[in-house]
């Protein structure tokens, strides 16, 4: 299992190489006069900016829960993916308005072969920095590094785009087709922003991820167990690179306190495992009502006082639903 330390290390290592990377593009600007370079390099401020923040965030979020946070600090991962998305749009907007104002006061671009050649490079590695965080963030569950990561490759994927419209200016002799390419990429930039800034803020609000709890529901129809009669009010929050779940259990009514918290804690230990992350488990356990029987697969119940009928599905329809399911 990776460990929060080698995460940390990973984030630090990009907010270095964002640092590097910066300074070539704006090099690289200085000496071309490209405005399209410069809507890359000012890109590069907010991947500094950005990476500065998420790797704060991920030393916060690896802290343990205390008095004042007793959910722990995962949620500041949030903040720093909403941070990102607001800068990129500035960014985009800064480079769009640049652009513009450059079609009345002209530049003559210079140099343009070893500016074509400084941004190749560092396009490639932001792409392969940006795999390693997104993979990375991915595996761990870190909503910061895996918002870095997009963020890093849609700034690569940009890079690309705008190299093949300085190779047009390059051999066209075009030069106002600079201003064109910075104002596409402006706009690319702007909508990154808003994407990553939605995520962000459906995390803040707790917003339902049913991708996530579709993938619950899969992992409990797999190993689900006859005395598990009934499973609703399924909710699932992420705080950072743990994961809060919640739910309602309906078990036989006969059994004592410890049975139930046996059931409990099996159903419990197995979303932990098959989910491969820190999951943690609160289950209100309910008893069955004679209703109950008619949708309860137990074989061997001395108390059934209705036959079986029916089986429920449990899907997002049923198990989200706050209330025991009946026939």
């Amino acid at each position: 299992m990776i460990s929060e330390r080698s995460n940390i290390r990973l984030q630090a290592l990009a907010f270095v190489v964002s640092i590097i990377l910066m300074a070539v593009k704006f090099f690289a600007y200085f000496v071309t006069n490209s405005n399209a370079i410069l809507s890359d390099a000012f890109e590069s401020i907010i991947n500094v900016v950005a990476g500065a923040f998420a790797l704060y965030s991920i030393i916060l979020a690896a802290k343990p829960r205390d008095r004042d946070h007793p959910y722990g600090h995962g949620k500041v991962e949030f903040l720093s993916a909403g941070l990102e998305g607001a800068l990129i749009i500035i960014a985009g907007i800064f480079i769009i308005g640049k652009s513009f104002y450059n079609f009345f006061i002209f530049r003559e671009l210079q140099q343009l072969e070893l500016g074509i050649l400084l941004i190749a490079i560092s396009g490639i590695v932001n792409f392969g920095m940006g795999k390693l965080l997104e993979k990375r963030g991915l595996r761990t569950h870190s909503q910061a590094m895996s918002a870095d990561g997009k963020h890093l490759l849609s700034d690569a994927y940009s890079t690309f785009g705008l190299l093949a419209g300085l190779m047009l200016v390059y051999f066209t002799g075009l030069n106002w087709l600079d201003n064109v390419v910075a104002i596409l990429f402006g706009i690319i930039i702007i909508i990154t922003g808003f994407k990553v800034l939605r995520k962000s803020i459906s995390g803040i609000m707790d917003e339902a991820d049913f991708e996530l709890l579709e993938n619950l529901i899969g992992i409990l129809n797999q190993a689900r167990r006859e005395e598990w009669i009934d499973i609703h009010n399924l909710r699932a929050i992420k705080y950072g690179p743990v994961l809060h779940v919640d739910c309602h259990v309906t078990l036989p009514w006969y059994y004592d306190l410890r049975e139930s918290h046996d059931a409990s804690e099996k159903l419990a230990e197995m979303i932990r495992k098959e989910a491969g992350r820190n999951v943690e488990f609160f289950i209100h356990n309910d008893p069955c009502v004679p209703d109950s029987c008619k949708i309860c697969r137990m074989k061997n119940c001395a108390v059934r006082q209705h036959d079986f009928e029916k089986k429920i599905e449990w899907n997002l329809e049923t198990v989200l639903r706050n209330s025991k399911h009946r026939v």
